[in-house]
Order: structure tokens, then sequence, then C-alpha cells
């Protein structure tokens, strides 16, 4: 299985404040994070990470992060990514921008969301974080941030459903 999240802030108290998650401490939503990670996602599954992984002094302690969370994963550096995170050895790949194929269906990645992007006309989508759920939705292209998607990591099928689901 695949999985694409964002903006998971580890070690950062700011969110708790700015994006209202509702924990009373950066541990208690680090602690949560993890588990309901680790819940979703089976040590064989892949994730695509889309920025803003954590706030972290040392490689060390992202790989410490990285070595409790399941799965293959690979970085798509965000604005607050330092380079102890994206030199964190815990990555499979670490990238500003990615484009992967899942079947037939190209999927543009990176932090930021696109006005416009590769192969827009030809139905790709636009995979993006940084915006914490506050953008307006445009077609085919999906926040999968964690304030976006219920602070959890989702699969591309669960993004198409969702929008399938709520158009008119």
């Amino acid at each position: 299985m695949i999985y694409f999240t964002s903006d998971t802030h580890f070690g950062d108290s700011r969110v708790l404040r700015i994006d209202r998650r509702p924990f009373s401490n950066i541990f208690e939503h680090d602690e949560a994070m993890i588990e309901t990670w680790n819940e979703i996602v089976a040590p064989e599954d892949e994730v695509w990470h889309l920025g803003d992984v954590m706030k972290a002094r040392e490689a060390e302690e992202a790989d410490a992060l990285l070595d409790r969370l399941n799965g293959r994963k690979h970085l798509i550096i965000g604005n607050n990514d330092p380079a102890s995170v994206t030199a964190a050895a815990g990555w499979a790949s670490v990238q500003h921008y990615a484009e992967i194929r899942l079947a037939d269906q190209l999927l543009v990645l990176c932090h930021y969301a696109f006005r416009t992007w590769n192969q827009m006309s030809k139905k790709s989508i636009n995979l993006h974080g940084h915006s914490h759920g506050r953008l307006k939705p445009m077609p085919r292209q999906f926040d999968v941030g964690v304030d976006a998607r219920s602070l959890r990591p989702v699969t591309f099928e669960e993004l198409v459903g969702r929008q399938a689901t709520a158009a008119p």
C-alpha cells in the first residue's frame, strides 16, 4: 500500500496553537501521531511525506523518529525541514519534487500547492501539503497534510473517493 502525508511537525509545539491540534503538549501530540501512523501504515508499506516532518537539531533525532514510524519513507522537502531532517538516514529518497505513477495515474508531488502542474490537461493530479487544509480545493488537487486528513496518512484511493462523493 502507498500512503501520503504532510505537515506532521513532530517536536514543534507551535502546531498546537497555530493549527489547534487537540493535544495538551507536544509529547502527547507526537506519541498520538506515531500511534495513529503505525495503526494505518504497515512496515512493508510506502509513505510519501510531503514535507514539514519535524523540528530536529540533529540527524540522529530525526532517525530516532523515522525508526519509530512504519513504512519505507520518502521525503519531499518542505519549508520547515532543516538539514538535520533531510540528512537523516531513514529516508528511502529525498527531493523537492517528484512525479510517480499509480496504475495509469500520474501524481505530481510537492510540498506546495500548484496553480498548474505537469500534464494537468491530461488529468494528472497534484498532491501537496503546506496549507494545513486552508486552501480552497481545486479539481485534481489534494492537500495531504494531516490537518486536512484527520491527523493521519491517507491512500490515493481515499483521496479520490472523498472527492467523488463530494462532487454534485
